[in-house]
């Protein structure tokens, strides 16, 4: 990896401006601020049902995010995945906001841009041929709009922000980092020979997938059936998570009441919190154990309901939660 003389000048940064906020807001990096956060900031921020965000708690989860895949990086790893399902973030839910997607990625751009590492953000395009060519709709428009974004100093955007599709066509000297927004599959069409040829082309420079839908999605065209299903879950499982929060519902098609968070940030350990609501409007989060490992669906719901704690023997019960 080349180095440069120089990071992004901090005046750029400065001078950002938080382009999907209902007006803009002159900002400093956010990075700056995460190892040491707001004393009055808590573990898991508050009313994650009730959207739109206000400002600070959506950079609460661009920082945590932007850290654990700095420190990924700087250990070496480059094959990562950033997984944040908050409703802003889940385009299962009618709240999805796709200018809270695009903020993380210019966060995430901004984040390596400043170690003066050139990034490329990419953003898939059409997939398929004729009758067979499409898009995921939640990507529709996308590419424009985050090019369009406050990206700073021109001069200084040319050197270290560039943007791209996924694919190893995408993949040049030039190019030190790849971060890919929601790479996902359509009917009809699978991403992730693309996303496999992107990874070859790129060796061991670092790429990272954010929120990715790789799920196949079968179709009457014969795409994504029985054949290859093994490896194409095998690839999607080799990307590590370095970044990892979601809540926990009831049940997995429910999402309401929420019962408690799952969080995870590079290098630290899994940690599940209960929700406990105190009336008045009031509640708070709290802190029931860690995971060395991700844990399954069975754990999370014999820790949140009380049925056993951390470390101890699984019980034979039904989990709850997807």
């Amino acid at each position: 990896m080349n180095e440069h003389p120089s990071a992004l000048p901090k005046a750029r940064r400065e001078r950002s401006l938080v382009f999907f906020d209902d007006r803009p807001v002159a900002k400093e990096s956010l990075l700056s601020e995460a190892a040491v956060p707001p004393p009055e900031e808590t573990p898991i921020p508050l009313r994650l049902n009730t959207t739109p965000y206000p400002r600070e708690i959506r950079e609460h989860f661009y920082r945590e995010a932007c850290l654990a895949a700095k420190i990924a990086v700087n250990d070496g790893l480059h094959q990562l995945e950033i997984r944040c399902i908050i409703p802003e973030l889940n385009p299962e839910m009618d709240v999805y906001r796709i200018g809270t997607l695009l903020e993380l990625m210019r966060e995430l751009a901004f984040t390596f841009a400043d170690d003066a590492k050139r990034v490329k953000v990419c953003v898939q395009g059409s997939m398929g041929d004729g009758i067979f060519s499409g898009m995921p709709l939640a990507l529709a428009g996308t590419r424009r709009i985050i090019e369009s974004m406050d990206w700073g100093d021109e001069e200084d955007k040319a050197n270290f922000i560039r943007f791209g599709a996924v694919g190893a066509k995408e993949v040049t000297d030039e190019d030190d980092l790849f971060i890919v927004m929601a790479p996902q599959n359509a009917v009809a069409n699978c991403i992730i020979p693309d996303l496999e040829a992107m990874l070859e082309a790129a060796g061991t420079r670092p790429l990272i997938i954010v929120n990715p839908r790789l799920k196949d999605v079968p179709s009457s065209a014969g795409v994504m059936q029985i054949r290859g299903r093994e490896e194409r879950e095998r690839f999607t499982a080799s990307f590590f998570r370095c970044y990892n929060f979601r809540l926990l519902y009831k049940a997995a098609t429910n999402f309401y009441p929420i019962m408690g968070a799952l969080t995870y940030v590079y290098p630290g350990k899994y940690e599940v919190y209960r929700r406990k609501d105190m009336g008045f409007g009031e509640e708070r989060y709290d802190l029931l154990g860690e995971f060395d490992e991700e844990p399954m669906k069975q754990d999370l719901g014999d820790v949140l309901y009380g049925r056993r704690k951390v470390g101890e023997q699984k019980l034979k019960t039904r989990g709850l939660f997807g």
